[in-house]
């Protein structure tokens, strides 16, 4: 019975580690893992007597706290956690630099959406659902707020 009480606890601030640490926010995991640290101390009660599960619980509160201050006080999870952010923006204010009709040609595959280039400037834009290869010509046909609708640019 040790083994199911201590695999229920470990099982539970790990689960709740992961919740703090990694994923906070979805709740689901949080509270799967204090579903199985409840579940390991009530069977240390039901199994072992009152005196010896306030160790279990002692013993389980401590290991928590602990547990959480390495986490973040040595940074011991910087290994594991994501260190990049996105720097990457909206097409903002391109009214007035772009306008419909304005030729350009495709940097990557639109597949519907991807970059182009209009005027030397590098821009995401999206076609009405067709696949373009990367270096089609293509022009504007439409601008909505942040969106700049292209599709092929036919050649005379």
């Amino acid at each position: 019975m040790w083994l199911a009480v201590s695999l229920l606890i470990i099982a539970g601030l790990a689960l709740l580690i992961a919740e703090v640490v990694f994923i906070p926010g979805t709740t689901v995991v949080g509270l799967l893992g204090l579903a199985f640290v409840i579940a390991g101390l009530l069977f240390s009660y039901s199994e072992f007597g009152s005196v010896t599960a306030n160790y279990v619980l002692l013993a389980t509160s401590i290991a928590a706290a602990l547990i959480l201050y390495v986490s973040f006080r040595k940074g011991a999870w910087n290994k594991f956690s994501l260190k990049t952010s996105i720097d990457s923006k909206v097409n903002e204010g391109l009214g007035a630099e772009f306008s419909v009709g304005i030729e350009g040609v495709s940097i990557s595959a639109l597949r519907p959406m991807g970059t182009a280039e209009f005027q030397g400037k590098i821009i995401e834009v999206k076609t009405n659902g067709d696949y373009l290869a990367s270096g089609t010509p293509i022009k504007i046909i439409q601008i909505q707020s942040n969106d700049i609708l292209v599709e092929p640019s036919i050649k005379p």
